[in-house]
Order: structure tokens, then sequence, then C-alpha cells
């Protein structure tokens, strides 16, 4: 399935029905009086989001959506059925804003959460809301209220708790595929991975966490270069990122200190607050040194480039150094998870341990 995580789409709530004008007409009932009933409501346009679903692919060919119109009223004091309404399923991050504003309408971020993104007109009203004692044969009717029309951006930011960054090539997609239960596409040539892929860790029977793998960045994806910057994105509501280095590169001359620099300096171009998330950096392909020179090779980048947090050493193809990692990314996460709790409510009466 071709991922796509962005779409435009105009969607159109029905219209009311409209009342009815219509008197009672039945035998020896000379004045039957008025009887139109009143029109239908129009149909709601809803959003489901679907955790089923982890693209916007339906909604990039199909970009217009009417839900049905009420009813018109009838005679015998018969109010018009309500149109149907019409559900739009999303996936699970999906960000709903107004194209035309710019202003973020709804967040789609719970599983089964459902919003109503354009409401129905009520229906008019038919001759019977019209009778009183003064006017006893009202021939009023008033017309269906318009549903809403609206212009959306659809914008899909994936869910992941981990987010792995890098050059390309830097084994990102080996090592997802070695620590969680996804699959990606691997090879030995520069952007094999063309969109994000998500995995889910299993640490414990009740212990994961889910990680995202994104197109690998080059120097100058904030403007536009390569494939990373369109996926940058999903990275914002990650808890933490591992940014993967190769510390084996096919080019020799190649300094993965300088590309581990200029990664993080894209980082910061495109967003301050993802450059401030917390990022550890794991050093990759270490299969590939030789092991009298693996120790002098790690200190020395570390010297070089002066990173401030956790370092880990790994080879994700023969799994050398992932179990430590993703324990200490676990342990990470839920101190995160424990952080953003709400503190519990305390009543001021027993404050101090004991009622007043």
């Amino acid at each position: 399935m071709k991922f796509v995580d962005e779409a435009y789409i105009d969607i159109c709530a029905g219209d009311g029905g409209a009342g009815c004008v219509s008197f009672r007409h039945e035998k020896y009932k000379e004045f039957g009086g008025p009887n139109g009933g009143d029109g239908g409501r129009g149909g709601h346009v809803f959003a489901l989001a679907d955790p089923n679903l982890n693209t916007l692919v339906d909604y990039r060919f199909s970009r217009r959506h009417e839900a049905r119109r009420g009813e018109h009223g009838m005679g015998s004091d018969m109010f018009g059925a309500a149109g149907d309404d019409i559900t739009l399923k999303m996936p699970v991050g999906t960000i709903i804003t107004d194209a035309a504003t710019g202003e973020v309408l709804y967040e789609m971020l719970v599983p089964g959460e459902v919003v109503t993104i354009a409401r129905g007109g009520d229906g008019g009203f038919g001759n019977l809301r019209f009778k009183s004692a003064i006017n006893r044969a009202p021939r009023q009717k008033t017309p269906g209220w318009p549903g809403e029309k609206k212009s959306l951006k659809l914008e899909l930011k994936v869910l992941a708790d981990v987010g792995l960054l890098g050059m390309p090539n830097a084994g990102k997609s080996t090592l997802i595929s070695a620590i969680s239960n996804a699959r990606p596409r691997i090879a030995d040539y520069p952007f094999t991975t063309l969109h994000p892929n998500l995995g889910v860790v299993r640490v414990g029977p009740e212990q994961s966490f889910v990680v995202a793998d994104l197109p690998g960045l080059i120097e100058g994806a904030s403007e536009g270069a390569g494939l990373g910057h369109l996926f940058l994105r999903h990275l914002q509501r990650t808890r933490l990122l591992l940014h993967v280095v190769d510390m084996a590169p096919l080019d020799g001359s190649a300094d993965p200190v300088a590309q581990a620099r200029a990664i993080a300096g894209e980082l910061r171009k495109y967003d301050e607050a993802l450059y401030k998330k917390p990022r550890w950096l794991v050093l990759n392909k270490l299969d590939m040194v030789p092991p009298d020179e693996r120790a002098a090779r790690v200190r020395d980048f570390v010297r070089r480039l002066r990173h401030k947090g956790p370092v880990f050493e790994i080879s994700a193809l023969t799994h050398e150094g992932c179990t430590t990692l993703v324990r200490a990314v676990y342990q990470h996460i839920q101190a995160q998870q424990v952080s953003e709790q709400p503190p519990a409510y305390v009543d001021p009466r027993f404050a101090d341990g004991s009622a007043k």
C-alpha cells in the first residue's frame, strides 16, 4: 500500500429538508386545521480514528465527500427523515486543519475516537408550527438550513515512542527489523526506505514500545533535499530520538562525526523543539570495524562530537548490543510516562494527615 501522509478534501454536510404546508382533509371535518410536518435534518460528517489504517491514500483521489440531505416534511403530521450520516475513517495521529485559515480543528490521537467535522442543517418548519389562536390556518413554512461545507487538510503524524534518524544506509531499517516485528525493505544502497515503517518492540509479556524508521536524512534536508524532510513531522510526537551513525561507511573518505553534526543541524533548522528532544547516539556497524580498533574509534568519535547524552555501541546485523539498547529505551519511556501523569488530588482537609 502506498504511504500517503497528506491530503486535501472537501466535505459537505447535508442540507435540512423544507417544511410542508398541508391541511387535514377528512370526511365530516370541514376545518381540519394545519398538519404540515417539519423537514428532516441533513446528514452529519464524522471522522473516526481507525487503528487499522496507517496511510491517507484513500483521500488522495477521493476528495469530495457529501452527506445526504434531509427529506422534506409531509402532510398528516409527518416529519421528514434525517439524512444519512457519513463517517470518514482516518489513521490515528491525523491532524485535521482548515485549508483556508490553517487553523487546527481536530487531532485524532485516541483509537476509536469520533468527532463531528461538519454538522448537517436543521430541517425547516411546517405550517403546523405556526398554528395559533389568531392564526388557525397558517400557510407559512421555512426552508431547511444548509449544512456545513469545509475544505480540509489532512496531515498524518505517526504515533511512535521512538524515532530512528540518520544518514542514508546507516542501518536504521536493519536495526528496526532486529529489535521489532517490522520487516522493512533492506538493501546496500542509500534511500532504500521510501516511507516510515512502524514496529512494536517487545521487552516483556506486557512491556513494549513503538519505534518508527524514517527515510535517511542528508545535509540540506530542511530545505527540501533528499526524502527525509518529507517525513520529519513524524518525529515530532516521539519521546526519544535514536541517532544511528554508520561507523564503517562504504565511502572511506566520509567522516561519521561530520555526518552526525549535519543531522543535528538539519533537526535544528526544521524545528527547534525537535532538536531539543532527548537524542541518543547509536553507533552501528561495529562488526565491520576490526576488534582491536573499536574502542579507539568510539573514543575518538565521542571526543570530537562532544555529544551530551547516552552512547550505545551496537551491530544491528549481528544483534550485538541491541538488548542493552532496548532495555534502556524502555526504562526511559516508562520514566517519561510517569512524569507526564498529573499529580494525584489531595483533599486540603487531609493534607497534613488528619481531618480538620
